[in-house]
């Protein structure tokens, strides 16, 4: 017999969720890592008071109110609100694209005047794009151009876009950008969720609660003692790379990657908000983070007398760098659906997360997909 209802490989939140909803129905679970520490992406390291999430920040937002009922049974959430700045050239405009980033570029104070210069500047690349002999989007740049115009594309889209894929907007496909949300109101919340915010405390309090009471083993890698891994448990719950579960034999999938620098300051708020955006090319990362702005609130902020900073530099994936986001082309698309394709015809395996399925995930639709195993 075996030792484990489920190996569970990786400890980030779809491994942390699916252990704790599997330990509820009765289940034995081991949950192993490759990491030092629990928590995947979600890790957070206090330094100076405060709470630094060294793999890039994580908002919380959804609608569902299972969801938001569920992770509030474990640990209690703020009511943090996202609500990034993006500066491009000095000059700096709120995100979303809303009323408040239409006054900044253009002056102008009405819905009826964003939406007359929007709706000049979406034609006039409609234009472009029919005279060249295209009848849809060929490429990022024309999709964006499409649905925001030059001015928004130039400044607010272009540059992050370019440092985020690292290839010009113009050899990126289309489909990266389906739709770019613009509201003809005044509100700079950049998510239309019901609810938002931060577990007071830190991630690393909500993943303590969610792996309370389960079995866990850190520095253990899958594939280094395969064979005796799959003999524990009847069934394995995996969340690591699909390709490499399977060896690479339809080739690689690609990816993105982060570094990041970090930095303490001796100056209680440095930008006065958690995330701001460099949009220009030149400017080599894509934002700064500042970290006590999600848990510290008005004046709460100057209660320690430091502040964390943390630069973000989007790079090419490498074996020795952790991949971040699937670079969702047409090429990886197809390898992928042949991996999925195993995948599916594996009876004591389940995959998910953002590695296993490839797909970028928010945290809530994580947390939805672990529910649908126990439905």
């Amino acid at each position: 017999m075996k030792v484990y209802d489920h190996l569970i490989v990786g400890a980030g939140l779809f491994g942390a969720t699916f252990a704790h909803l599997a330990r509820k129905a009765g289940k034995k679970c081991l949950v192993i890592e490759k990491r030092p520490h629990p928590g995947g992406n979600l890790f957070c390291e206090e330094q100076s008071g405060i709470n630094v999430h060294k793999y890039g920040p994580h908002i919380f937002h959804t609608s569902n109110p299972e969801v938001w009922e569920f992770v509030n049974s474990l640990v209690p959430f703020n009511r943090f609100t996202y609500s990034p700045i993006a500066v491009y050239d000095g000059k700096r405009f709120n995100l979303p694209f809303n009323m408040n980033t239409f006054c900044q570029m253009w002056g102008c104070t009405t819905p009826a005047q964003a939406r007359a210069i929007i709706d000049a500047q979406k034609q006039e690349a409609l234009s472009a794009m029919r005279t060249a002999g295209a009848t849809a989007p060929r490429n990022l740049e024309e999709q964006a151009l499409c649905l925001v115009g030059r001015d928004i594309y130039e400044k607010l889209i272009k540059g992050y876009t370019e440092k985020q894929w690292g290839r010009p907007c113009a050899e990126l496909p289309a489909f990266i950008i389906r739709r770019l949300p613009v509201r003809f109101v005044y509100d700079n919340n950049y998510f239309n969720d019901t609810y938002q915010g931060i577990p007071i405390g830190g991630y690393n309090r909500l993943t303590a609660a969610l792996l309370s009471g389960i079995e866990c083993r850190f520095n253990e890698d899958f594939f280094s003692r395969r064979e005796y891994w799959e003999s524990q448990a009847d069934k394995i719950v995996f969340t690591g790379k699909i390709d490499e579960f399977y060896e690479y034999r339809f080739g690689a999938l690609e990816y993105r990657t982060l570094r990041f620098e970090e930095e303490t300051l001796d100056t209680p708020n440095y930008q006065g908000c958690a995330a701001v955006n460099y949009t220009d090319r030149n400017t080599p990362c894509t934002r700064i983070i500042e970290h006590k702005h999600f848990e510290c609130f008005g004046a709460d902020v100057y209660t320690t007398p430091k502040t964390v900073i943390t630069r973000e530099f989007p790079a090419e994936y490498t074996q020795n760098s952790e991949p971040f986001y699937p670079v969702n082309n047409e090429r990886n698309n197809s390898i992928y659906e042949q991996y999925k394709k195993l995948a599916d015809a594996e009876p004591d395996v389940i995959f998910g997360g953002r590695l296993a399925e490839y797909k970028y995930y928010d945290m809530a639709p994580v947390i939805e997909r672990v529910f649908s195993y126990f439905e």
